[in-house]
């Protein structure tokens, strides 16, 4: 019974999370002066080192553990690193909702990857079917963009964030597949998260002296860049972490497929990106695929 209620509480807040990163692109919108490097390398960078200090008892308990894995703990540090690189350069070339949907939908597919060939752990039906769900909305979604809108992108913009957002999504699964391996080899939570987070923000932090010109230019880049890393990445990443503790990483990521329906909705209606009623057919597809996540768990609970 605590067993199941301990899951579902993962599951719930995992999807906060996801609500949380679902505005990241929005709230970037609102500074497009800062560089897509800069906002990542910040947000992300600022995030670790407040993980870091939240943690710090803990991680004080847990590094000696993670020391001994340095693979795990440099693919996931690395991972943390290029991911938001790729993701907000995705999101400004393809826009918003394309950005986000493919940076997203395609890291369950890499996590479930990973977790077979190198955790050795096998794929369940639910989550091949889930899968298969969620994969058709992504694709409707992206078909569904309607290109005569103020917010096009040319065909090969639109390539380029498509690709960008691949490379997101596969360093997603990868510090997500990191930092369950962690946990599963008795490292904290919260230690897992935030010491691949210090490690990445050794690397993002650094190159703010290049790219981060603009990020306190004035009040509205400053309320963003605040928020982006305080909100999205060190909430948000609190609460994954916690997930992580009783649900794999290939589940956590497919739950997290919520992250680019918001972003769809408020692209929509906040930046006035539009789509076709494929799109948002697409879009009830993905809300399936979620559901098609947490039905289990709510079964067990009330059988219990």
């Amino acid at each position: 019974m605590e067993n199941n209620h301990e899951n579902f509480k993962s599951v719930i807040a995992i999807i906060i999370a996801s609500f949380f990163w679902g505005t990241t692109g929005t709230a970037a919108s609102y500074a497009p002066d800062i560089s897509s490097l800069a906002i990542g390398a910040f947000s992300m960078g600022i995030g670790g080192v407040l993980l870091v200090i939240t943690a710090r008892k803990k991680l004080l308990i847990d590094y000696k553990v993670m020391l001994k894995q340095p693979k795990i703990l440099l693919l996931g540090a690395a991972s943390v690193a290029i991911y938001p690189l790729a993701f907000y350069t995705s999101m400004r070339l393809s826009g918003v909702a394309i950005g986000t949907v493919v940076s997203i939908a395609t890291a369950p597919f890499f996590a479930a990857i990973l977790e077979r060939l190198i955790s050795k752990k096998c794929i369940s039906l639910q989550w091949i079917l889930s899968f298969v769900v969620g994969a058709i909305g992504i694709t409707l979604l992206t078909l569904g963009k309607d290109q005569s809108d103020n917010t096009a992108y040319s065909v090969n913009q639109q390539s380029l964030g498509i690709l960008l957002g691949c490379i997101a999504g596969f360093t997603y699964a990868g510090y997500s597949w990191a930092a369950r391996s962690l946990i599963e080899s008795g490292v904290h939570s919260t230690s897992s998260m935030s010491g691949l987070f210090g490690c990445a923000a050794l690397l993002l932090l650094p190159s703010l002296w290049f790219t981060g010109d603009n990020l306190f230019s004035s009040s509205t880049n400053t309320l963003v860049s605040l928020y982006m890393a305080i909100i999205p990445m060190f909430l948000g990443y609190l609460l994954f972490g916690f997930g992580l503790n009783f649900i794999d990483a290939s589940k956590a990521t497919l739950i997290t497929l919520i992250e680019p329906l918001v972003a769809t909705v408020l692209a929509v209606f906040i930046i006035g990106e539009r789509f076709k009623v494929i799109g948002w057919v697409g879009v009830a597809l993905v809300l399936l695929c979620l559901l098609m996540q947490t039905i289990k768990t709510q079964k067990q609970l009330q059988m219990n």
